[in-house]
């Protein structure tokens, strides 16, 4: 009988050992793949033989480029190989989202696939190489996955099978440590009128703070910090809306506040998280739509469906460039797909199913993340009765200069209504983005928000 307790003991033991470590980081034999048979992040160093070839560290800043100017395309030599359309799509289609073959089938005549050779363009600073590869036998899903342990910057998880660790991957990725930028948000009608929303947003991570000290910050909770302030139209402008984005935000809930110019007050501003209403976006998004996906991802289950290829946007830099004015881009239905350009990678598929008992206007989401950047390239988004309702397209374009991946251009197509959201377009300021400012914890107060006011 003795015996037999200590058996059942000691499996209660290992099924208690391999529970907690269904959370834990990699060994360190696993972990020494990263940057050689894998890059530094976690992607295949090796192409497929094919279309998508090895990654080499990615582009240098190409002749001619000067910092403070738009940044020009370091492949201008690159032709449209094919384009896909509604027409042939059906030959594609082991490469194409769901909500790809929607748009090709709502939009018919007009949506198109300028397909391009494969440029695997995207690298980062060494610092957040080293800090990613130290990551994986380190940092660790705590508190139901809602939060993270031994973790400070770079990818949290570069070696995993985890949808959940995927995503966490794309929230905290790496977008310069400090920066600003001042971009335009679209919300075409369906026939194509819009109006241009133009914004100043301000991210500073905690450890780029001036006066960052892990032991004397208020708040180590604190993932980084964002101001947003509307600089037009008239009607909406000197509006200021600042975040404090918590990295556990189960456990402390994303704190936000919004100055408002006309009544010249700050108030806080509880519904900027989950579904809660995009700034002056008609609608047409969610918070959680912002950088194609932010926040707190306790709402859904997270399954990591596997890796495949897929035609996504990369190295949009004609979507960018200063010769192109946003009446050129912007279009009935959907942004000029002439001026697009898109690639063959591989991507993560992963699929968020709502929880039971949880509430929020999407249903189900699926990403697609782009290996060499855990960037969510495609989202297609469903709705309480599991339709495809919103299609995601984030257009990628590499900051050489600072080696940052980000994007230019978030498109968010609604199939019901016909219209849509285009966010991130710069080609008409001369200066849209300036990394690696300095800013200290005081800078983003609510005191602070209020003093800033300028109306």
């Amino acid at each position: 009988m003795l015996l037999k307790n200590k058996i059942m003991l000691g499996s209660a033991l290992a099924l208690s050992l391999a529970a907690a470590n269904s959370m834990a980081a990699v060994s360190a034999a696993e972990a020494a793949k990263l940057g050689k048979e894998l890059t530094p992040i976690g992607a295949e160093k090796k192409g497929n033989g094919g279309a998508i070839p090895a990654w080499t560290g990615g582009v240098e800043v190409p002749a001619g480029f000067k910092a403070g100017m738009k940044h020009i395309d370091p492949f201008p030599g690159d032709k449209v190989k094919f384009t896909i359309t509604a027409e042939n799509y059906e030959q594609y289609k082991a490469n194409l989202t769901e909500g790809q073959i929607a748009m090709f089938k709502k939009y018919p005549a007009t949506y198109k696939m300028p397909v391009y050779q494969t440029r695997r363009s995207s690298g980062l600073p060494q610092e957040i190489y080293d800090a990613s590869i130290a990551n994986a036998t380190k940092t660790k899903l705590i508190e139901g996955g809602n939060g993270m342990s031994n973790y400070d910057q770079g990818i949290p998880f570069p070696i995993t099978n985890s949808g959940l660790e995927m995503i966490w991957n794309h929230i905290v990725r790496y977008r310069g440590g400090s920066v600003t930028r001042v971009i335009g948000q679209a919300t075409p009608q369906p026939n194509g009128d819009y109006t241009i929303v133009k914004f100043r947003d301000e991210f500073t991570f905690k450890n780029k703070l001036s006066d960052y000290d892990p032991n004397t910050m208020k708040d180590n909770n604190i993932l980084f910090y964002f101001k947003q302030d509307v600089v037009s139209p008239a009607r909406l402008a000197g509006n200021v809306l600042l975040v404090h984005e918590t990295l556990n935000q189960v456990k402390e809930p994303r704190k936000a506040w919004i100055y408002n110019a006309g009544q010249r007050r700050v108030r806080r501003a509880p519904q900027v998280a989950y579904d809660g209403p995009g700034t002056a976006s008609d609608g047409m998004r969610t918070s959680d739509n912002f950088d194609m996906y932010n926040g707190a991802p306790d709402r859904y289950e997270w399954k990591f469906i596997g890796k495949k290829e897929v035609y996504i946007p990369y190295n949009s830099y004609k979507l960018n460039s200063g010769d192109v004015k946003y009446d050129q881009i912007i279009q009935a239905g959907h942004i000029n797909q002439d001026l697009t350009r898109y690639e063959l990678h591989r991507v993560w598929h992963v699929e968020a199913t709502l929880k039971d008992g949880q509430r929020h206007i999407y249903g189900k989401r699926s990403f697609y993340i782009d290996e060499d950047t855990w960037q969510a390239t495609e989202i297609d988004h469903y709705d309480g009765r599991g339709q495809l309702w919103r299609v995601a397209e984030a257009h990628n374009i590499f900051f050489y200069d600072r080696k940052v991946p980000w994007y230019t251009i978030e498109t968010l197509y609604d199939l019901q209504s016909g219209r849509y959201l285009a966010l991130g377009l710069d080609n008409e300021e001369t200066a849209p983005y300036d990394f690696g400012f300095t800013r200290s914890e005081k800078d983003y107060t609510p005191a602070a928000l209020r003093r800033s006011g300028v109306r």
